[in-house]
C-alpha cells in the first residue's frame, strides 16, 4: 500500500470527528471526492485502519468494480454478506423496496448496538443504483444509528445526494508542488534518472499534482535511467518558467522524455479514459485533448504528431486576403474551461459540468501539460479523434477563428470532403507563407489538393504549392509546376503557368529544357502577343546559359523593331543588358532608356520581368536608390518570402541584395536574405548569387569563416554556365585575397572571367575580375600582367562610365602602376568615388591613396586619408546608421537575423563596428603609418568605459588628477592610467581637446547627473 502524502491529515481530522460522533450514538456519513488517481482508495483504507485500530469500531470494507453495477443489491449483499434471503436479486416496485430497506436498516441497526460500525465503500459511483439508492435511505435515518459511512467517489461521476446535515463531502486537493518535490526526493529516483532537476520540474508541471501520476512519471524516469544514454529519447527541454521551484533552486534544463518514452504515465492516462470514466468524462477529456490544437490565442497553432511542424503565427491582417480569408483579429481560441463550454455545441444534448466547479477545474489543470494531451490522443480510438477533429474545425469555421486554427483540425482527416475545408487549408496556407515558413505552408497545400477542386483550381493549386516547395525540394517543385502546366488544357492558361515551369528548371540548372518548354507553349498559341510575351520571359530565363542567352538576345534583336508596345521595354531592356555586358553601351544611355519607361503600362506577364531587368541596368549604372526602389515596391516585405518561380522577382532579390552590398548595407542584406537561405534545404535551389551576396555581407561584418562555409557549395557549380555561379567565384576570390592566397585568388578570378567571357560579358560593371586579378598578380610579384588586366578593366569601365566602375579600376591600375602614376590614379579614383554611392570602393580607394602618399613621403595627407578612411569605415558599420527607414522596414527580419547570426558563430561581432574587414584594413594602415586611430564622434561616448566615462567627464569640467581621485575615491595613478586610454580611444592628446571632442556626445559633459 502507498503511503498517504502528509497534506492529507485534514481528511484522518474531518474523518476521526465523524468516528467520534458515531461512537456517541450519531450516524455520519464522509465522502472524499477526486479525480482519478488523487489517492482516494489509499485515504480511505487508511482511515479503516486508524479509526478500527484501538477496537473501537468494526469495519466493513467493499470496492466497487463497474461489473457489478447492473446488478441490484450486489453492493449490499456484500456489505451484509449474513443478511441472506433479505437480500433480492431483482429491482422491486417502489412499495416493495422501502420494505426492503427498512428491513435491512434494521439489520444494520442490530449489528452496530453491538459495536460501533464503519461500512466503507471505495468508488462508489461504480456501484448499482439500488444499493446507491439503500445507502442514501440510511443517511436521512441517522437518529439511533451507530453507523460511519465513509465513500470515494470520482468527480467525474455523478455524486450520491446525501442529506448536508448528517456528514460532509471532502475534495482531495492536488498535491502541492513542494509536496510533490518531496515525493520525488523520497522515491529517490532524481539522483539516477539521468533528468536530475527537470524530471522533478516535469512532476510537476504534467503531474498536476495528482499522486499516481507523480509516481508514475517517476516510475518512467527510474526506467529511462537503466538506459545507457537516456538523452537520445529525449524530446525537448524544460521551460525557462520551470527553472526555479518552490523548494529550491533547479539547476540548468535537461533534455526531458517525449510521452512516448513515459510508459507509465501514458497507461494511467489511457486507463483513466478507457476504463474509469464515463461516456460525458471521456469526451471532455477528449475535448481539452483535441482542442489544444489551435487554441493558442487565436494567432496560431500547436499540433501534435503530424501537426507538430506547423506550429506558428497565421498571417497578419494587411487587408490583402481574398475574400472568405478568416481573418484572425476578430477572433480569441478558447482553452481550458472557456474550451469545455463548447462541449454543448460540438456534442449537442451533452450536460457539462457548471463552470468554475472542482470538476472542471482539475480537468483544466490536467490538461495544462500537452503530455496529457498527448497521452488521451495516443489511447483513443482514431475513428472518434476524427469525428471530434471534424466537428472542431466545423465550430471553428462557423465561430470565424483563424484558418490557421482550423486547419489544425482538418489535417487530423483523412481528406477535405468538403469546399470550405480545402479553402481553410489555402487560406492557412496564405498566412504561414506570409509568416515566411513556406515549408509548412506546402504541407497544408498538399492536403487541400486532395478536396473537391475544380480541375482549374487543382491546377492553380498545384502552381502555389510548387512555387512554395522549390525551397526546400526543387525536384517536388518541379513536379507540382508540371502538373499544373499539364491540368491545364487551354493554350492561354497554360502560357501563363509556363514561365513559372520554365524557371524552376533554369534555377535548378536545366536551362536548355526550360527555353524548350516556353518554345513549345510560344508554338501552341493563337496569339502573337501572347507569342512574344512567351518568347521574351524565355530570353529572361535564358540568361543562366551562355549559349541560350547568346541565341536568346539575337531573337530579342530580331523582335525590337516589331514587338507590340507593351513587350517592347522588357525586349529592348534584354538586349541592352547583353550589350553593356559587352562593353558596347554606356550607363547614361542606359538611364535615358530605362527612367521614362518605368510607368508605362507593359503586359502583365512580363511586368516583374521589365522592372528585374531594369533595375538590374539601374543597379549597374549606379542609381542604387531606384534600384532598392523598384525591389522594395514589388516583393514582399519581411517574413514573407518572394515567389522563387517568377523569374523577375527573383531577380528583384538579386539587386536588392547586391544594390544592399554596394551601398554599404551589409545588415539589410543579411537580414532580408539569410532568412531565406535557412528556410532552403539541401535539395532546395542553389541560389549562388544571393550566397555570394550573404558571404560577402559576413565577410565585410569580419564573420570570415561563416562566409567561408556558405562559399563552399560547389554542387552544380561545373556543370552549370549560369551567371550566378561566376558572382560565386569573384566572391571567393575576393575572400582569398583578404587573407593574402594571392594564387587561390587569382584562380578563382579567371575562373569568374572565363565564364563570363563565355557570355560575352566583358564589362566590369557586375564582377570587376580583372581588378581582382590585377591585385593577385600584384601579391605574386607579376606587375606586367597585372598592367595588362588592369589597364583592360579600365577600358571597359570607362566605356560604361560609371564613378564606383571607373574608381574601382583606377585602384587596381594604381597597384599595377605604383610609384608616381599609381598615385595619381589613384587620387582620381578617390575624386570619382566621393561622387557615387560606393563607400567600400571609398575606403579602399582611400586607404591605397594614404599608404602611397605615406610611401612617397607626404605623411601628413596621407596619414589624414588613413583617418578619413578608417572612420568611414567604422560609420559604416554602426548598425543603423545608413538606412534608418528601411531598418525600421525590416526590423522583425533583422530580429531573425541576430538570432541566426549567434547561431552561426557571428553573433559576438555583430557589435563590435571595430571588427569590420574595412576598419580592420584602415587600423592596420594607420598602424603601418605611425598615425593615431582615432574614432568618430558619433561612437566617441560608447568607446569608453562607465569608468572612463566618469574620470573624463570631470577632466573635461577642468579638475585634475588628483581632484577627480579625491572625488572618486580613486589613486592619483589610477585616475592616469583611464585618461590615457580615453584619449587613445578619443583621439585627443590634451586635456584641453577633451570639451571640443565631446560635444554632442549624449550624457558625457552633463555635470549633474552620472556621478556614481
Amino acid at each position: 500500500m502507498t503511503d498517504p502524502m502528509p497534506e492529507h491529515d485534514e481528511v484522518f481530522a474531518v474523518a476521526a470527528g465523524a468516528a467520534a460522533a458515531v461512537r456517541s450514538g450519531h450516524a455520519r456519513w464522509l465522502t472524499l471526492r477526486a479525480m482519478p488517481g488523487m489517492g482516494r482508495t489509499t485515504l480511505l483504507e487508511e482511515t479503516v485502519r486508524r479509526e478500527t485500530a484501538d477496537g473501537a469500531m468494526a469495519a466493513r470494507v467493499v470496492h466497487c468494480t463497474s461489473a457489478e453495477s447492473t446488478y441490484p443489491f450486489s453492493l449490499v449483499r456484500r456489505l451484509l454478506p449474513d443478511a441472506g434471503q433479505d437480500v433480492p436479486f431483482t429491482e422491486q416496485p417502489p412499495a416493495d423496496e422501502q420494505h426492503t430497506f427498512h428491513r435491512l436498516g434494521a439489520r444494520l441497526e442490530r449489528i452496530a448496538r453491538r459495536q460501533p460500525l464503519l461500512l466503507a465503500v471505495d468508488d462508489l459511483h461504480d456501484a448499482d443504483e439500488v444499493s446507491r439508492r439503500w445507502l442514501g435511505y440510511l443517511a436521512r435515518r441517522p437518529a439511533g444509528l451507530p453507523v460511519l459511512l465513509l465513500s470515494t467517489e470520482c468527480l467525474t461521476r455523478p455524486a450520491l445526494a446525501l442529506p448536508e446535515a448528517h456528514g460532509t463531502s471532502v475534495l482531495l486537493r492536488p498535491l502541492s508542488d513542494s509536496a510533490v518535490a518531496r515525493l520525488a526526493r523520497r522515491a529517490g529516483y532524481e539522483a539516477g534518472c539521468g533528468a536530475g532537476d527537470a524530471a522533478t520540474a516535469l512532476c510537476v508541471r504534467a503531474g498536476a499534482g495528482n499522486p499516481t501520476l507523480v509516481r508514475a512519471l517517476l516510475a518512467d524516469f527510474a526506467d529511462l535511467a537503466k538506459l545507457s544514454d537516456p538523452s537520445t529519447l529525449c524530446g525537448g527541454t524544460e521551460p525557462a518558467g520551470l527553472r526555479e521551484h518552490p523548494t529550491g533552486p533547479i539547476r540548468p534544463p535537461r533534455p526531458i522524455p517525449s510521452v512516448v518514452h513515459l510508459h507509465r504515465y501514458r497507461e494511467t492516462i489511457a486507463r483513466w479514459v478507457t476504463e474509469r470514466m464515463d461516456l460525458v468524462a471521456r469526451r471532455l477529456c477528449l475535448t481539452l485533448a483535441v482542442g489544444a490544437v489551435g487554441a493558442v490565442g487565436g494567432a496560431g497553432f500547436v499540433g501534435v504528431r503530424d501537426t507538430a511542424h506547423i506550429t506558428g503565427p497565421a498571417g497578419a491582417d494587411d487587408g490583402s486576403a481574398s475574400p472568405g480569408t478568416v481573418r484572425p483579429t476578430s477572433y480569441t481560441a478558447p482553452s481550458g474551461p472557456g474550451l469545455l463550454s463548447q462541449v454543448t455545441a460540438i456534442y449537442p444534448g451533452v450536460r457539462v459540468p457548471a463552470p468554475g466547479s472542482a470538476y472542471l477545474a482539475g480537468l483544466a489543470r490536467l490538461f495544462a501539460d500537452p503530455l496529457t494531451g498527448e497521452a488521451v490522443l495516443a489511447a483513443s480510438d482514431p475513428a472518434d479523434l476524427a469525428d471530434l477533429h471534424l466537428r472542431f474545425a466545423r465550430l471553428l469555421h462557423e465561430q470565424g477563428a483563424p484558418a490557421t486554427a482550423v486547419a489544425a483540425h482538418l489535417l487530423h482527416l483523412d481528406r477535405p470532403a468538403e469546399v470550405w475545408m480545402s479553402q481553410c487549408l489555402e487560406d492557412a496556407a496564405d498566412a504561414l507563407r506570409d509568416a515566411g515558413r513556406p515549408r509548412p505552408a506546402a504541407h497544408l497545400l498538399r492536403r487541400a489538393l486532395h478536396g473537391p477542386l475544380t480541375p482549374a483550381h487543382r491546377a492553380t493549386l498545384s502552381l502555389r504549392l510548387g512555387a512554395l516547395e522549390l525551397l526546400h525540394c526543387s525536384d517536388s517543385g518541379v513536379r507540382q509546376l508540371r502538373a499544373a502546366l499539364e491540368l491545364h488544357t487551354d493554350a492561354a492558361a497554360r502560357a501563363a503557368v509556363a514561365p513559372a515551369l520554365g524557371q524552376a528548371l533554369a534555377a535548378q540548372g536545366r536551362t536548355g529544357l526550360a527555353v524548350q518548354v516556353l518554345h513549345r507553349e510560344s508554338m501552341d498559341v493563337d496569339s502573337t502577343e501572347l507569342a512574344r510575351v512567351l518568347q521574351s520571359v524565355s530570353a529572361l530565363i535564358a540568361a543562366h546559359d551562355a549559349v541560350a542567352w547568346r541565341d536568346a538576345v539575337a531573337r530579342m534583336r530580331e523582335l525590337v523593331s516589331c514587338v507590340p508596345t507593351a513587350i517592347e521595354p522588357l525586349v529592348r531592356a534584354l538586349v541592352m543588358e547583353y550589350d553593356a555586358g559587352a562593353g558596347r553601351l554606356s550607363s547614361a544611355e542606359a538611364v535615358r532608356y530605362i527612367l521614362p519607361r518605368l510607368s508605362a503600362q507593359v503586359h502583365p506577364q512580363i511586368r516583374t520581368g521589365w522592372l528585374g531587368s531594369a533595375a538590374t541596368l539601374l543597379q549597374w549604372a549606379d542609381r542604387t536608390q531606384d534600384a532598392l526602389a523598384l525591389a522594395d515596391a514589388w516583393l514582399p516585405p519581411p517574413p514573407a518570402f518572394p515567389d522563387l518561380s517568377d523569374a523577375g522577382l527573383q531577380c528583384l532579390v538579386s539587386v536588392r541584395a547586391e544594390a544592399a552590398l554596394m551601398t554599404g548595407d551589409f545588415r539589410r542584406v543579411l537580414a532580408e536574405n539569410d532568412p531565406l537561405l535557412k528556410a532552403r534545404t539541401a535539395q532546395g535551389l542553389p541560389m549562388p548569387h544571393i550566397v555570394s551576396m550573404v558571404a560577402l555581407a559576413r565577410f565585410e561584418l569580419g564573420w570570415h569563416s561563416a562566409a567561408w562555409r556558405l562559399l563552399a557549395v560547389p554542387r552544380a557549380e561545373h556543370t552549370d554556365s549560369s551567371w550566378e555561379w561566376n558572382e560565386l567565384r569573384y566572391a571567393r576570390g575576393l575572400l582569398h585575397l583578404d587573407e593574402g592566397d594571392w594564387q587561390a585568388a587569382l584562380d578563382a578570378f579567371l575562373a569568374c572571367g572565363t565564364g563570363q567571357r563565355a557570355r560575352d560579358f566583358v564589362s566590369p560593371v557586375a564582377t570587376p575580375w580583372r581588378s581582382g586579378a590585377a591585385h593577385a598578380l600584384v601579391g605574386l610579384g607579376r606587375p606586367a600582367q597585372a598592367r595588362e588586366l588592369a589597364e583592360e578593366d579600365l577600358g571597359h569601365a570607362r566605356a560604361w562610365g560609371t564613378p564606383r566602375t571607373v574608381g574601382r579600376a583606377l585602384r587596381a591600375h594604381a597597384a599595377a602602376l605604383g610609384g608616381r602614376r599609381g598615385l595619381e590614379a589613384l587620387s582620381e579614383s578617390v575624386a570619382l568615388l566621393r561622387t557615387a554611392p560606393a563607400p567600400v570602393e571609398l575606403i579602399e580607394s582611400l586607404t591605397d591613396l594614404g599608404r602611397a602618399r605615406i610611401d612617397a613621403g607626404n605623411g601628413r595627407k596621407g596619414r589624414a586619408d588613413l583617418r578619413e578612411a578608417h572612420a568611414l569605415a567604422v560609420r559604416l558599420l554602426v548598425p543603423g546608421g545608413r538606412t534608418e527607414g528601411h531598418a525600421r522596414q525590416v526590423h522583425g527580419a533583422g530580429a531573425q537575423h541576430r538570432q541566426a547570426s549567434a547561431d552561426q558563430g557571428g553573433g559576438g561581432h555583430e557589435s563590435r563596428a571595430g571588427a569590420g574587414r574595412l576598419v580592420r584594413l584602415t587600423e592596420k594602415a594607420l598602424r603601418a603609418g605611425a598615425a593615431r586611430v582615432t574614432r568618430p564622434a558619433a561612437s566617441a561616448g560608447e568607446a569608453l568605459s562607465p569608468a572612463e566615462r566618469r574620470i573624463v567627464r570631470l577632466a573635461a569640467q577642468g579638475q585634475t588628477n588628483a581632484q577627480i581621485g579625491d572625488a572618486l575615491h580613486l589613486a592619483r595613478r589610477t585616475v592616469e592610467t583611464h585618461l590615457t586610454h580615453a584619449y587613445r580611444k578619443l583621439g585627443v592628446s590634451r586635456r584641453t581637446q577633451l570639451v571640443g571632442r565631446l560635444k554632442g556626445t549624449t550624457g558625457l559633459l552633463d555635470t549633474d547627473s552620472h556621478h556614481g
